[in-house]
């Protein structure tokens, strides 16, 4: 049983030496801290900034359109704005990014500059530069459409800002805001503009801002009502912790707002060079200057090969660009589940866990603005790259320590037990876009491990010998410093989702009492509704999580002999790697002669429906729903469903290059009525019982016949990997790969100029974008593919 011991101070860090050491976290300080402080954080709105600081001062964006002859409020992303593109066009992760958002006829350009200076506060200063177009040119001067812009700064402490005497003249004085915190000193925040602008202000005192946008929307009602005009009231609460400001113009229309840190460390001309170098001319020569750097840097780390378009290529500048801009920071507590046995508190149904802060990038920004567990190590492929190239290896990266100082911040989040959960709803604008039935996190299931793909990848290049210096030296203390949670994760895997047979494992947390779904989910494995044996039991084994373990010994193997740790923990790992990857164990547990594929082992039938039935209502009156129905009393059996998961020893590429399973494996992503589609790989195969059947009377398919990309980029990386290995099946996984690839790149980018978005997945059947959109996550792995970028191990 899993002990619900999740205070942070309970968490052993020994040292080498047996003391105690600071957290994975402490490793990344000084400059590289600093460097950081300030960014785009805040995924979740249009454009939000703030501090990697659990209270810090937060700005971001708001404005008004009109729809359906009303105004509405443009602010957290989501679908029902019906914005026709927004998305970052690059961004370095660091100090600058470039934004599209076309809204019905009005495109804004947002940028983001930081700089540190002279005389800069801690952290240093930033600009945002907005830029209002009007997206039908042919309109005439007399149509002009006048744009309200609302750029709003919020303490998140409490502290009351303060407002500029002549803030409503920015011809005359830019100032708009001033205030003091002790992170970084005194600051100011400036307006200036060439255009003719209009400014008004609201300032508001609340102690959180995740319903900002409707307490502006109350005030310009408010306004409206009492003097017909669409403005700010120009009035503040007494120790107002936010204040808005409202930026009309006609459109076209520019403005630049700079917030400089450190403003009682300097004179008066130090202040006015450093505002000058933040706006204006000297502004647009250093956003010119990022462009290019951004340009330069994104040709060098991916290489793209000439048969890649000028369009492909912007679309792959997008994918990384929207990946590095979607990395938030978030601070709060996780919603643990409590047991039903549990008598912690009557009434109660969870603890929460401490405190804790995350850095991490999130997979939507309007619908999973947030931490997932198993998506971050996708993520993190493309933020560090490892690639081999015609068989000559190259190391590329785009920014290691973004990728060590993630990692870091998931494993802090581990408790005693080694165990992390696997989504992180930290605060309270995180937990405002989350449904209730997935707050709770439960200590007793896991999600797939794959921090260890990206571990894997830095411990291949140490071993080849492709790194400077320094860098093996930052990497080495990383591994070091990291060492025991790693171990302890593993460990948690290793006892608390392992089967009845040896060497089996099988996901946790399944539901064995459902009368609702078809199959019961299986969240924990990231694959939800893939189906599993239909009555799941403790005899299950199942074969994704066989083959991640397998990939976490192996890590860790390698890491303890990096480590020069082998001699006193290497042995355990690298004879459960050796079990792991044994291929007649692996045969005899897991694959079916009769299907000539791998499957999962459990207590099953096919006979399985949903059925309407009629049950008790209200009032005396009946009401139909779909109920689970079983025709047939399940046995003990693999569980014949062709898809993903089958794959599994394929793409861990335990398979030898000889054998007469890799063609059999061949053959079904190949086969047309099995797997393969012209847009990409499905999930599951068409002759399924349970292809594209809905798990609940409202739970679409989801892992059940669409195309996922994280998946096609594990296997199409394997088909990469057999068409170098010889033997009999060479050529043929060179053709496949090839046509896989091209039908991948094809439809994404197809996708992308059709709906301006990347998407969670891809339809099956005609390639179309299905499910959330502004789905950057492991759908970047796009980029990766046009590449060729790869891992060998």
């Amino acid at each position: 049983m899993i002990a619900l011991s999740v205070s942070k101070n309970q968490i052993p860090i020994p040292n080498i030496e047996g003391t105690e050491a600071e957290t994975t976290v402490s490793f990344f300080q000084g400059g590289h801290k600093e460097s950081l402080y300030w960014g785009t954080y805040r995924p979740n709105v249009y454009l939000g900034i703030r501090a990697r600081t659990p209270q810090s001062l937060v700005a971001g964006l708001m404005w008004t359109c009109v729809k359906d002859g009303r105004f509405s409020m443009r602010h957290v992303c989501q679908n029902a704005d019906e914005l026709k593109k927004y998305g970052w066009m690059r961004h370095n992760g660091r100090d600058y990014g470039h934004q599209e958002l076309v809204d019905q006829d009005m495109t804004l350009m947002t940028s983001f500059f930081k700089s540190k200076e002279d005389g800069s506060g801690y952290g240093g200063d930033w600009t945002v530069r907005i830029d209002v177009r009007n997206e039908n040119s042919k309109l005439s001067e007399d149509l002009q459409q006048t744009a309200h812009l609302f750029f709003y700064l919020a303490d998140e402490d409490g502290n009351a800002l303060s407002l500029s005497r002549d803030l409503l003249d920015i011809h005359d004085n830019s100032l708009l805001a001033f205030g003091s915190r002790k992170d970084i000193g005194s600051w100011h925040l400036h307006l200036t503009s060439m255009d003719d602008l209009e400014v008004h202000y609201s300032g508001f005192k609340t102690p959180h801002i995740h319903n900002l946008s409707d307490l502006v929307q109350q005030n310009l009602g408010a306004q409206v009502r009492k003097f017909g005009h669409l403005q700010l009231s120009d009035t503040s609460d007494d120790s107002s912790n936010i204040l808005v400001f409202q930026i009309s113009g006609s459109i076209p229309f520019r403005a630049d707002i700079a917030f400089v840190s450190g403003t009682d460390l300097g004179g008066n001309s130090r202040l006015k060079d450093r505002l000058n170098s933040l706006t204006g001319t000297l502004l647009t020569t250093r956003l010119d200057e990022k462009e290019r750097e951004f340009d330069d840097k994104f040709k060098n780390s991916f290489s793209l090969t000439d048969e890649l378009d000028f369009e492909s290529i912007s679309i792959g500048k997008a994918a990384v660009a929207n990946l590095m801009g979607g990395i938030g920071y978030f601070y709060g507590q996780s919603k643990i589940s409590l047991p039903k046995t549990s008598d912690f508190k009557s009434g109660e149904r969870y603890i929460s866990y401490w405190p804790a802060e995350l850095y991490t990038a999130v997979p939507s920004r309007p619908f999973f603005p947030r931490g997932f567990l198993w998506d971050e190590g996708f993520h993190q492929l493309l933020i560090w790259l490892v690639a081999c190239y015609c068989l000559v290896y190259i190391c590329r990266r785009w920014d290691i320590q973004i990728c060590l100082d993630i990692v870091g911040h998931w494993l802090d989040l581990m408790n005693v037990e080694g165990w992390i959960p696997r989504e992180q709803i930290l605060g309270a604008e995180a937990l405002s876009k989350v449904p209730e039935e997935f707050v709770l996190q439960h200590p007793t299931n896991g999600n797939p491990p794959t921090l260890f793909l990206v571990l894997r990848d830095l411990v291949f290049g140490m071993k080849k010998n492709k790194f400077t210096a320094a860098e093996r030296d930052q990497i080495s203390s990383f591994l070091e410093r990291a060492f025991v949670r790693l171990e302890a994760w593993f460990q948690w895997f290793n006892t608390t989702q392992s089967g009845m047979a040896t060497s089996s494992y099988f996901w946790h947390g399944r539901d064995n009492t459902t009368t609702r779904e078809l199959n019961a989910k299986t969240l924990s494995s990231g694959f939800d509704d893939y189906p599993r044996a239909s009555h799941p039991g403790d005899e299950e084994r199942h074969l994704d999580l066989r083959c991640w373990m397998l990939l976490a010994a192996d890590c860790m193997y390698s890491i303890s002999k990096l480590l020069r740790k082998e001699k006193e923990l290497g042995k355990e790992y690298g004879s459960t790697a050796k079990l792991l990857s044994d291929f007649a164990i692996l045969n005899q547990m897991h694959f079916d002669d009769a299907y000539g594929a791998y499957f999962d082992f459990g207590n099953h039938t096919e006979k399985v429906r949903l059925s309407w039935q009629e049950v008790g209502g209200t009032n005396h009156y009946a009401s139909r729903e779909l109920v689970r129905e079983v025709l047939e009393r399940p046995r003990l059996r693999f569980v014949p469903h062709i898809g993903y998961v089958s794959l599994f020893p394929f793409m861990w590429r335990i398979l030898p290059p000889d054998s007469l399973i890799l063609e059999k494996q061949l053959d079904l992503i190949s086969n047309r009525s099995i797997l393969w589609t012209d847009y990409g790989l499905r999930s599951l195969s068409k002759t399924s019982s349970m292809y594209m059947k809905r798990n609940t009377e409202h739970d679409p398919p989801y892992w059940r016949g669409p195309i996922w990309m994280n998946m096609n980029y594990l296997i199409l990386s394997s088909l990469h990997h057999y068409s170098k290995e010889n033997g009999p099946y060479k050529d043929k996984a060179k053709t496949m790969y090839s046509d896989l690839r091209s039908n991948l790149i094809r439809n994404i980018v197809r996708n992308y100029q059709q709906t301006g978005y990347f998407w969670e997945q891809y339809d099956q059947k005609k390639g179309k974008g299905k499910g959330a959109r502004v789905f950057t996550g492991w759908t970047s792995l796009v980029l990766l593919i046009m590449a060729e970028a790869y891992s060998e191990w």
